[in-house]
């Protein structure tokens, strides 16, 4: 029997297993199965055991109907707060600390390829644009358009340059 391998960028074999037992992988995958679960009615008590779950097991608090498209990488989960009426593209990178929450029951939505710095808060109705890298510690309170970077409290966007 063959034992299935990850390679990572500098050439090193790891095993899948331990890849799924790391921090930001189990609270992805814990989050994956309340999502499922919160999506059926028959399951949607579970959903709320998984999130509990993942509160315990990895200190973030991700809302079970949070929505990411594929490729969420939360790094290190311990202290992440999202809501869940977020809405979120591809290849989302998340550090700890950070919130993602709603003002007055309106929630963020974020693009495709969104890097978001350790302890940033995104708060409100807001939209954040493709290709965005939000610094850490950054507040963000306004739309960030595509293909910028945002820095400071309240952050300001700067476009980036190639």
């Amino acid at each position: 029997m063959r034992k299935r391998a990850i390679y990572i960028e500098d050439g090193a074999q790891i095993s899948l297993i331990r890849v799924m037992l790391t921090d930001g992988s189990s609270a992805n995958v814990i989050h994956r199965l309340a999502f499922a679960c919160a999506r059926t009615k028959v399951l949607s008590p579970f959903a709320l055991l998984f999130q509990h779950i993942n509160r315990i097991y990895n200190g973030c608090s991700i809302g079970t109907k949070a929505n990411f498209a594929g490729g969420l990488a939360l790094m290190h989960p311990i202290g992440v707060v999202i809501n869940s009426k977020v809405i979120a593209g591809k290849n989302i990178t998340i550090e700890s600390g950070v919130v993602i929450g709603d003002e007055k029951g309106l929630s963020p939505s974020l693009g495709d390829n969104v890097f978001i710095g350790a302890g940033a808060k995104i708060i409100g109705n807001v939209t954040v644009g493709n290709n965005v890298k939000i610094g850490a510690n950054a507040v963000v309170v306004k739309d960030i358009p595509d293909n910028c970077t945002a820095l400071g409290i309240p952050a300001i966007a700067r476009l980036n340059e190639r």
